[in-house]
């Protein structure tokens, strides 16, 4: 089981990269220095990350004692910061990419937690947690309602689904290298599927779906 949760730290690195790009992006649409774009970028990458830590007792957070994940963290703020008419441009693969994120993010957050006895339902609500939490903090330090209450997109509920799917597989002993895949898999493709199709959350005077547009754009986490 140790390996299988290093297999999946492996994988880390990369999701950091990508959901710190996201924060440096809002930080540059706010027109923040080049100090402020690698600050939100490293609290976009790593925040959920120290939720985690924090909240299941393993200190110090990797957010801040991990030398890669932050240098990483770091790395997405400058290129952002250098890149980012280019960045804006590819919109959609950005998107796509922080779907990625997300699901990689569940999938370790999740897992991290069982392997270190957490309990079921406290995995659960820390693999939720790392996957939105970078997000939340991000669009709280510029000054916005969160987009995972305000912007109705199916964002949390993925994530959701994807750390009970590996509770369940955890509980049940069903939890390997490729069972693992298969929940980001899961996790990705439900992302995607719902922004294609426009699905929202149920609000006050609506449904399910909704029009594929300018919502469907915005990035979560």
């Amino acid at each position: 089981m140790e390996n299988l949760v290093a297999g999946v730290n492996v994988l880390e690195v990369v999701a950091v990269f990508v959901s710190a790009v996201s924060g440096g992006l809002a930080a540059v649409r706010k027109r923040f220095d080049l100090f402020g774009v690698l600050v939100l970028a490293w609290v976009c990458g790593l925040g959920g990350g120290i939720l985690r830590d924090v909240l299941i007792g393993d200190t110090p957070p990797v957010g801040i004692s991990s030398w890669k994940l932050v240098v990483a963290a770091l790395a997405a703020g400058l290129a952002t910061f250098v890149l980012h008419p280019g960045l804006t441009r590819l919109r959609r693969s950005v998107i796509v990419l922080d779907a990625a994120a997300l699901s990689l993010f569940v999938v370790q957050g999740t897992s991290k937690a069982l392997d270190l006895d957490a309990g079921l339902l406290a995995s659960l609500v820390v693999g939720v947690l790392t996957g939105v939490g970078g997000g939340v903090l991000r669009d709280m330090l510029v000054g916005e309602v969160p987009l995972i209450f305000a912007d109705r997109q199916l964002y949390a509920v993925p994530a959701i689904l994807g750390a009970a799917t590996v509770v369940v597989l955890w509980e049940t002993g069903w939890w390997t290298w490729w069972s693992a895949l298969c929940v980001v898999v899961l996790v990705l493709g439900f992302r995607l599927l719902s922004l294609a199709l426009g699905w929202v959350v149920p609000h006050v005077g609506g449904g399910w779906t909704g029009r594929w547009g300018r919502e469907s754009g915005k990035m979560d986490a």
